[in-house]
């Protein structure tokens, strides 16, 4: 079936049909032989039906009509264009500024592809003509603008938090513990924070070292004196917004005042009145910012049906008890098993997104690991980490497809292939800092919790 999976998605079939379709043929393979019951299938109403009604999902097309709305409004220009100003004088000002503004874009928005088009049409042009070179201008962008996927508020967190809360109270409950502490996404995202500025103090450094050893990389580009007399007036302008809206919707998580689904409401209407407060909210602008929502929505929960069929023909053919079986007898015990899982991820990573990446393994494989004792909050965040580089590595990363649409036409695309290959080194790095002191994640959700 996984291999089925793979070979129809290299061929080019949609994701979501492919996961249905093959999954429906194995089905059907499994009920000639007599080794699958098609009344299986009859759970997938229900589940279906438990997509629709729960309401932590409804946190996802919020989150998202926030990321478009605040795309359409400007801030991000406005961000990068002032920052840039402000980090001009230092060598390796630029890429400072592109990884910082990338980090709030990641904690008020979360929109993968509108953070990295915007800053490769606005930063990219910038860095060439101030003589960075491209591998690193591009490397930069891409690496910054994937930073939602991990920093809170990610849609990809709001998934995981509510799949692993299910799993582990089956299994604690299966293990005898029928009073679980349950697993919120608010824990995920509590537990996502440090991680998310672990790996942009990561970046940071990378460009630091740039800066240090290899100046010609990435040299300073001062500001003319006739544009500093506002300077910090447009620092403030431009940082004030989004900050008091990160701290409207994460403040309120964090602090147990709002749950992810309010908070995201908070957020899609704070969107809206920094907008309007900049002139740039109109039915035109509302118009595109539902259509571009709803289809973003349409397209992640299409998989997730998708995945649900190749899950339930999948497990009732005795999969999950292969996988049990495998990760359960592993030599190193349950760390051994996590790193199986997230090396397996990474491959993965290669040729599936995201979503489709933790629609079909965490359901196969969390069980098993949160069995082992496995903290879940740490998992979840980890496999976060890990699928970020999804993003960034060929021939699928859509990072990459993203800055090339948008990348003059005399930039190479190989620059930008090689120019990622640093920012996914220091993604595997910061997975290793994790794996080796698991308290980075689980620190703030414990004191969070009291």
């Amino acid at each position: 079936m996984f291999f089925g999976v793979i070979g129809f998605l290299l061929i080019g079939f949609p994701v979501a049909f492919t996961l249905a379709g093959v999954s429906l043929l194995f089905g059907g393979v499994g009920m000639a032989l007599g080794v699958f019951d098609p009344s299986n299938f009859g759970s997938l109403p229900n589940r279906y039906i438990g997509f629709m009604t729960n309401e932590v999902l409804v946190a996802v097309p919020l989150f998202i009509f926030m990321g478009v709305m605040l795309e359409r409004s400007q801030i991000a220009e406005q961000l990068l264009l002032t920052m840039g100003k402000l980090f001009g004088n230092l060598r390796g000002g630029l890429g400072f500024s592109v990884i910082l503004v990338g980090a709030m874009l990641a904690a008020s928005t979360g929109v993968v592809g509108a953070t990295v088009v915007t800053m490769g049409l606005i930063s990219l042009p910038a860095m060439l003509r101030a003589g960075y070179n491209p591998k690193l201008a591009t490397g930069v962008i891409c690496a910054s603008g994937t930073l939602g996927q991990i920093i809170p508020p990610s849609t990809v967190l709001i998934f995981m938090g509510d799949m692993l809360s299910g799993i582990n109270s089956q299994v604690q409950m299966a293990k005898g513990n029928f009073a679980p502490v349950p697993v919120s996404v608010g824990d995920l995202f509590a537990g996502a924070l440090l991680p998310g500025l672990l790996l942009v103090s990561l970046y940071l450094f990378w460009v630091l070292f740039k800066a240090v050893t290899d100046p010609a990389s990435c040299p300073a580009t001062p500001v003319p004196p006739e544009e500093k007399g506002d300077l910090l007036k447009e620092v403030f302008v431009a940082l004030v917004p989004p900050l008091l809206l990160i701290l409207a919707v994460l403040g309120s998580i964090l602090g147990g005042i709002a749950t992810p689904t309010e908070a995201a409401s908070v957020g899609a209407v704070g969107a809206m009145v920094l907008a309007a407060f900049r002139w740039r909210l109109s039915f035109g602008i509302l118009k595109e910012t539902v259509i571009a929502t709803a289809t973003i929505t349409s397209m992640v929960f299409v998989i997730l049906l998708g995945a649900s069929v190749f899950s339930v023909v999948f497990r009732m053919m005795g999969g999950d008890n292969l996988v049990h079986e495998f990760l359960s007898n592993l030599p190193g015990g349950p760390m051994a098993a996590v790193a199986t899982v997230m090396l397996i991820m990474f491959f993965l990573g290669f040729i599936l997104d995201t979503f489709e990446i933790i629609f079909i393994v965490i359901p196969i494989t969390a069980p098993v690991l949160l069995a082992l004792d496995v903290d879940p909050v740490w998992l979840g965040v980890l496999v976060g980490v890990n699928l970020q580089t999804s993003f960034l590595t060929p021939p699928f990363g859509f990072a990459l497809f993203y800055l090339r649409g948008v990348a003059p036409e005399n930039l190479p695309t190989s620059a930008i292939y090689k120019g990622i290959l640093p920012f996914v080194a220091l993604q595997i790095v910061a997975i290793a800092i994790l794996f080796i002191f698991p308290e980075i994640v689980t620190w703030l959700p414990r004191l969070v919790a009291g």
